[in-house]
């Protein structure tokens, strides 16, 4: 006689539930859509902390170009003076800091003693009344000829040894000093 046994049922397939497949799926799609926003996140963050670094030189330069249209307009005037004699005030002797690898990547002290360097010449940034007591991104510089003058900020904020330069331009027309409408830059993210 012979052994009856009751019907097995089929072997399950070895399959994956499709719930899961599509939870994968989305559960991929949804890991790629952070990575993405993060590196966008990260680059906005950088060049937003860039831009605000580089305002330091924009807003400097614009304050030296003020600065040296008060001097101009002051400068030989004296109360019995039937005609007043305009100039320009003379170059700084010196950048601040003296060396642009002092701003390279990081932020610089200045002293009072760097900006009032020329004050016994009545020339440079002593002369524009003009000194910054704030730490600073950016190396300053002054030069001027009888009848115009340039002021630069020169800076490195990567620290890679390439550096960014922005310049602000004025002229003597006539009897005043113009100082242009806006400030040259060359590499401002660097």
């Amino acid at each position: 006689m012979q052994a009856s046994y009751p019907p097995q049922p089929p072997p399950k397939s070895s399959s994956v539930p499709l719930w899961l497949i599509i939870g994968g799926v989305v559960l991929l799609v949804l890991v790629a859509i952070v990575g993405v926003l993060a590196v966008l996140g990260v680059y906005g963050t950088r060049k937003y902390i860039a831009n605000a670094k580089t305002a330091e030189a924009r807003n400097t330069l614009g304050l030296i170009g003020r600065s040296a249209v008060t001097a101009y307009e002051d400068e030989g005037a004296t109360p019995d003076d039937a005609k007043m004699v305009h100039r320009l005030c003379p170059s700084a002797s010196a950048p601040v800091p003296a060396s642009k690898a002092m701003v390279s990547g990081k932020k610089y002290q200045s002293s009072p003693a760097e900006w009032t360097a020329d004050a016994g010449k009545n020339a440079g940034f002593s002369c524009l009344k003009f000194d910054m007591n704030m730490p600073q991104y950016f190396q300053y510089e002054y030069e001027a000829t009888a009848t115009s003058f340039v002021a630069r900020a020169h800076g490195d904020l990567n620290g890679n040894g390439i550096y960014s330069t922005f310049e602000l331009r004025g002229q003597v027309v006539g009897d005043k000093l113009v100082v242009a409408p806006s400030i040259v830059e060359i590499d401002p993210e660097e």
